[in-house]
């Protein structure tokens, strides 16, 4: 089963919640603090890493923060917060779900199980058609300069990697699939959340202005997300 990293400085949300994750089969590391969670994920990485915010030592955010420089693991944050700004900063950082504080265990559990859905699915591949069509889902896709391996979960550009958050890929996936076409929001939110998981517009445009962050930063001139202002996004046909 899934191995998943809790790290909270709540003694009774780290028995509470490995107790509940344990019980739905999951194997269970716990940390009580930013630091020594840094360090157990970058030694043993689980498949997914649930960060609370507020710790001693070293917050959440900049956990994740040193966790993104070596690691797309998949992350859930936990906050008491209540505030627009610290989950549309944790998105900008590669946070993929929030979850408030207080919250229900069950609540929790569709959660873990959405994420680690979407963590799966780019590994998921069809066999090829019987009549030789092209089925549109493939192991990996070329655009140009792009390439993107789903069983691998890689993504390169111009031959260097860009490593993405499952969510990232994924968005990036559902627009380089066809290139030129307009990809709504609805329909990005539909290609990287599970329909129990709920995200409003804003969320996609923190995981494009992402996208296009790590694509500058091995290539100052990338410029192949295209917005259309009130309808969506496209990748731009070459």
């Amino acid at each position: 089963m899934p191995k998943i990293a809790l790290v909270d400085d709540d003694r009774n949300i780290l028995t509470s919640v490995s107790m509940t994750l344990e019980a739905e089969g999951y194997n269970v590391a716990t940390y009580t603090d930013g630091a020594s969670g840094l360090e157990g994920l970058t030694n043993d990485r689980p498949d997914l890493a649930i960060l609370d915010i507020k710790m001693p030592r070293m917050d959440g955010m900049e956990l994740l923060r040193r966790l993104r420089q070596k690691s797309d693991v998949p992350v859930i944050f936990l906050t008491s917060k209540d505030e627009e700004i610290d989950e549309l900063f944790g998105l900008k950082m590669g946070a993929d779900d929030f979850i408030t504080k207080p919250f229900s265990q069950r609540l929790l559990v569709e959660r873990v199980k959405a994420v680690l859905r979407r963590a799966a699915a780019p590994k998921e591949t069809s066999p090829a058609p019987a009549n030789g069509e092209d089925s549109g889902v493939r192991s990996s896709i070329e655009r140009g300069a792009l390439i993107m391996d789903q069983e691998r979960h890689t993504c390169t550009w111009k031959g260097q990697r860009v490593t993405l958050t499952v969510t990232e890929f994924l968005i990036l996936l559902a627009l380089a699939q066809r290139p030129g076409v307009v990809k709504s929001r609805n329909a990005l939110m539909d290609a990287a959340y599970d329909d129990q998981v709920y995200v409003d517009d804003r969320t996609i445009d923190s995981h494009i202005k992402r996208l296009r962050k790590k694509f500058k930063s091995v290539d100052q001139a990338f410029d192949m997300i295209e917005t259309l202002y009130g309808v969506g996004y496209r990748f731009k046909e070459q």
